[in-house]
C-alpha cells in the first residue's frame, strides 16, 4: 500500500508540474485563452488527452502493483516491468504523457504549446537515452536489447534493479 502512496504522490507532483501548471503559464504568457465553443479540434484534443492520460495512469497502476515501485527514476521498480502497456514500448508513460500536452495544444489550437509538447518528447528521449540507461549500467544505444534479453522472452522491457 506504501508503494501505491508513493507512486500517487510522485506522479502526482509530476502532472501537477509538467502538464499543468507549465502549460497554463506558456498559455497565459502567450494570450491564449481556452476556446468559446467546442468545435471538431477540441473534441479530438479531449479524445487525445483521454487517452494519454489512459496511457500514463496504467504506468504508474502497472510500477505500483507489478513493479513495487514508482515511475520516478529516483525510486525505480524493485521488479522487472513487461507487463501491460511495457509489453509494447520501454516508456510508454513518456508517450502518455507527452500525448496529453499534444491534446492540450491542439484543443487550445496554441503553436507555443505544442512547441512545449515537442521539447517535452525531445527531453525525455535525451533522459533516457543518455542519462537513464547509462545510469543503470546499460550502454548507450543499447538500453533496449539489454533489458530485451534480460526479460528472457525477447520483448522490450522498463526500468530494473539488480
Amino acid at each position: 500500500m506504501f508503494v501505491f502512496a508513493r507512486a500517487v504522490t510522485y506522479a502526482a507532483l509530476f502532472i501537477g508540474f509538467v502538464l499543468i501548471y507549465l502549460p497554463a503559464r506558456l498559455l497565459s504568457r502567450t494570450g491564449i485563452v481556452r476556446p468559446a465553443a467546442i468545435e471538431v479540434p477540441q473534441v479530438a484534443g479531449m479524445v487525445i488527452g483521454a487517452a494519454g492520460a489512459a496511457v500514463a495512469l496504467w504506468c504508474i497502476f502497472t510500477f505500483a502493483m507489478i513493479g513495487r515501485g514508482t515511475p520516478a527514476p529516483f525510486d525505480p521498480p524493485r521488479r522487472l516491468v513487461i507487463r501491460g502497456p511495457y509489453r509494447f514500448v520501454r516508456n510508454p508513460i513518456y508517450i502518455g504523457a507527452g500525448l496529453a500536452l499534444a491534446s492540450a495544444a491542439l484543443f487550445c489550437e496554441s503553436l507555443p504549446l505544442l512547441g512545449y509538447a515537442g521539447l517535452f518528447f525531445l527531453a525525455t528521449h535525451v533522459f533516457v537515452f543518455f542519462l537513464r540507461s547509462p545510469l543503470r549500467g546499460e550502454p548507450s544505444g543499447k538500453s533496449t536489447k539489454h533489458t530485451a534479453a534480460k526479460s528472457g522472452d525477447g520483448s522490450r522491457a522498463s526500468a530494473f534493479k539488480d
